[in-house]
């Protein structure tokens, strides 16, 4: 199971600073996701695209929880408080993560 099919993700940067959102659908899985999704697992998964310490934040009342790392010295885009893409996809990599299987429930299938 990935961190996609139990969760959706928003992503966005300026300069060296990264924000990703792990948002549950199912609000019964975000306890479990909370345990899982650590700031550790998350740091690990990134790899080389992130540098120093990954922060998250809770956001119980509305299933989410935020990320914020930054970019390696050099990695980083505009400044400016415009639209840009450069950060955008690092969501779709979140999402890549992989996650062991709930002890609790079945397999999550979501629907494509």
């Amino acid at each position: 199971m990935r961190l996609a099919d139990v969760a959706h993700s928003r992503a966005g940067d300026k300069g060296t600073i990264i924000n990703c959102s792990v948002i549950a659908f199912d609000p019964a899985d975000y306890d479990w996701l909370v345990e899982v999704v650590t700031p550790e697992a998350v740091r690990a998964h990134m790899g080389p695209l992130i540098q120093g310490e990954v922060v998250r934040y809770l956001l119980p009342a509305i299933g989410a929880m935020n990320f914020v790392m930054s970019r390696p010295p050099g990695d980083s885009v505009t400044r400016t408080l415009g639209l840009d893409a450069h950060g955008k996809s690092l969501s779709s990599v979140l999402l890549d993560l992989p996650l062991p299987d709930r002890p609790d429930r079945r397999a999550v299938e979501r629907v494509r």
